[in-house]
């Protein structure tokens, strides 16, 4: 099982907290970490979690313009968590990961995945 921070799911909420963002990131965080099941990646990964960002952007969902939440994605490989590599996702995966987010969790039309190593960057986005 990957680590769960202790200060709960809120730490990955940047910007206000509320239940509507909440749910948004229970419902992205829940279809990444099923699709790492489904591709049997979980294991291969020291921790992997989706955060919500504290700022929206344009998309455009049917015909019409949209101004809804950006999705974070951070998976990374370690050994003792003091030092971690960003996971290489098959491209394939990471694909069907952001295009479920996008097209299932409401208020949300764009996601990234970091790429950053630790240091500089810590594992979670506090």
């Amino acid at each position: 099982r990957h680590p769960f921070p202790g200060p709960g799911l809120a730490i990955r909420i940047l910007g206000e907290i509320t239940k509507e963002r909440l749910e948004k990131l229970r419902n992205a965080d829940a279809i990444y970490i099923e699709e790492l099941r489904k591709n049997n990646l979980y294991d291969k990964i020291g921790q992997a979690f989706a955060c919500l960002l504290p700022v929206k952007a344009v998309g455009v969902m049917g015909d019409s313009r949209t101004y809804e939440e950006i999705v974070a994605l951070r998976a990374v490989e370690t050994t003792d968590f003091m030092t971690a590599d960003w996971f290489e996702f098959p491209h394939d995966v990471l694909k069907r990961i952001a295009t479920r987010i996008v097209n299932e969790v409401r208020g949300v039309n764009r996601v990234l995945y970091d790429i950053t190593s630790k240091p500089p960057g810590t594992i979670e986005f506090e």
